[in-house]
């Protein structure tokens, strides 16, 4: 929780006045039983109306001034904790998007989800509660043994006798409770896992009659949380009895002490009175610490998942290293790469690509064809060997020098709520013209001018509103609009029909000649005219070459050919 703190420091003027506030208003509150206290023992015997009169003004001033004080701190406290939360949120964003996909693969995108949006909430509300009960309650404390110390110390030291047991409690219980809310955190991500999973798959869910096995798992996962939330609360609600119990046995106390001082004349009953007053203050106050102390400790455990991402250290560092004098733009020199690190995910894969040439990689499904690409963008950094564009290694180059090399059409790419124009255009800025232009060569000009809004029609989240081939192409034009030097076509062209992947190819060779394209496919016919083919399985290079060549050197590309165009159509 602490280096949440220094989120604070731009906020300390601000706190410093609600602390004002809050101060002069629990201070003039603590005023209003003092007073009871005099108008019932030095007043009333007088029988002075008009003195009674001017001390109940008295005392609704005080409440008036207290209410105002508290009302204003009150604002400012939730100021100070939504800018703060605010600052936590983007920070928490930015460092996020910088994450390399290994890191993200770690803390796993459920996990952040719930990191970005319960554990923030959690931490914006121990910081308002600091600010109003973690002023005023401790205040209200001190202040109601220090006014009844100067009016019954006896009294006070019977009240006191209670506290040490109070400490021992709130102590024990919050250390128990902070692990408990962790572990609760953890169920809630896996809860956001399940539901993400079960919106996402809802297709394949409803087509393969899975609904009540689905809903049997969520309730499953649903009641972990709840058993683990349960858990946490009973244990952090025994505080609240045991305080009660505490301090009512004491009050009991105080109550039977104060009736034999009052039967010998020792005190008044004006005095006792005002005594049970700050009793029933000291009381609430020590309930509201309790309160903060169980908000703290699940805003501390959110604080720590929190951080534990703000401080996760880049593990892409740019390395200066220097460039290589060599013709090719992109070469892959004998690179190993492993996800888990216990065994090679893709094994000593080589190859070179002049300016302008295309580069086909096919294989089986997990045979490292779209970790070739991730790599290439350095999501990931290889374990050995080497990764060069225009002679420099990537890691020599900056991230934002780097991804700007690219257009990218992922496997499972996505489409934002947002206009056909603004999903190709993508925050760059580009001119209206280039966008036509990037959205007639992906073929997608035909089905978006028949839309009645045309490039201003409006998509749904991931574009549901369009079909498999319609978004693929709207994909296509975002990655062509850029211009970039690299064009990375990950499995783009699977739900367009032959014609469209044929008019597709002939546009990208045309306008796009001196683009290094490497098309990562499940069919032969969208590579088949590639200047280079790598084919791939199990991580491992199978053959490399022409289609001509691979058809006479490599088994596997032979029979995938010949299961998908029944022979040889070089």
């Amino acid at each position: 929780m602490r280096e949440i703190f220094r989120y604070l420091k731009p906020h300390a003027l601000h706190m410093a006045g609600g602390f004002f506030f809050k101060f002069t208003g629990t201070v003039v509150e603590l005023l209003i039983p003092m007073i009871l206290s005099y108008i019932i023992d030095d007043v009333v015997p007088t029988k002075n109306i008009a003195m009674v009169y001017w001390w109940g003004g008295a005392m609704l001033l005080c409440s008036v001034i207290a209410l105002v004080n508290n009302i204003v701190a009150n604002r400012m406290a939730s100021a100070v904790a939504r800018e703060t939360t605010r600052a936590i949120r983007h920070d928490l964003f930015s460092k996020i998007s910088s994450l390399s996909s290994r890191q993200i693969d770690y803390f796993s995108i459920p996990s952040l989800e719930s990191r970005l949006t319960t554990d923030t909430y959690n931490v914006n509300q121990v910081i308002g509660m600091m600010q109003r009960l973690g002023v005023r309650a401790p205040i209200l404390l001190v202040g109601g043994v220090f006014v009844t110390m100067s009016m019954e110390p006896i009294l006070t030291l019977v009240m006191i006798a209670v506290m040490p047991f109070i400490g021992v409690m709130v102590w024990l219980v919050t250390r128990k409770g902070v692990p408990m809310y962790t572990h609760l955190q953890r169920g809630v991500d896996t809860m956001v896992r399940t539901v993400r999973e079960n919106i996402s798959g809802i297709r394949v869910i409803k087509a393969l009659s899975r609904t009540e096995q689905e809903k049997q798992h969520f309730a499953e996962v649903n009641s972990e949380v709840v058993r683990r939330e349960t858990r946490a609360s009973i244990t952090m609600g025994i505080t609240n009895p045991l305080m009660n119990l505490f301090l009512n046995t004491g009050l009991t106390l105080v109550v039977v002490v104060g009736a034999y001082r009052v039967n010998s004349g020792v005190t008044q009953v004006g005095a006792i009175i005002a005594f049970l007053s700050y009793f029933t203050i000291i009381l609430n106050a020590m309930l509201s610490i309790t309160r903060l102390f169980v908000m703290y400790s699940r805003g501390s455990a959110s604080a720590a998942r929190i951080c534990e991402v703000l401080y996760t250290r880049k593990d892409l560092t740019v390395v200066e290293s220097p460039a290589v004098s060599e013709e090719e733009h992109v070469v892959f020199d004998d690179v190993c790469f492993s996800y888990q690190k216990k065994g090679d995910d893709i094994s000593h894969i080589s190859f070179k690509l002049k300016k302008g040439e295309t580069l086909g990689i096919i294989g089986g499904t997990g045979s490292g064809k779209s970790t070739i690409s991730a790599l290439l963008m350095r999501l990931y950094e290889r374990d050995s060997g080497s990764i060069r564009i225009g002679g420099r290694p990537v890691e020599s180059i900056p991230p934002e020098e780097l991804h700007t090399k690219f257009g990218v059409v992922f496997q499972n790419d996505v489409l934002f709520a947002d206009t056909i124009e603004a999903n190709i255009d993508f925050g760059r800025h580009l001119p209206h013209e280039r966008i036509v232009q990037a959205a007639r060569c992906a073929q997608a000009t035909e089905f978006i001018e028949g839309l009645p809004d045309g490039f201003q029609h409006m998509l749904t989240p991931r574009g549901t509103n369009l079909s498999g081939g319609q978004k693929q192409r709207v994909l296509l034009a975002r990655a062509l609009a850029g211009y970039s030097e690299i064009l990375i076509l990950d499995d783009s062209s699977s739900a367009l029909d032959y014609r469209t992947d044929a008019a597709l190819r002939k546009a990208l060779g045309q306008e796009y000649s001196d683009v290094t394209t490497i098309v990562i496919a499940q069919r032969v016919s969208s590579i088949l005219h590639a200047d280079h083919i790598l084919v791939l399985e199990d991580g491992k290079e199978l053959g490399y070459g022409t289609h001509e060549q691979l058809m006479e050197s490599c088994p596997l590309y032979r029979e995938i050919s010949e299961s998908q165009m029944g022979g040889d159509f070089g």
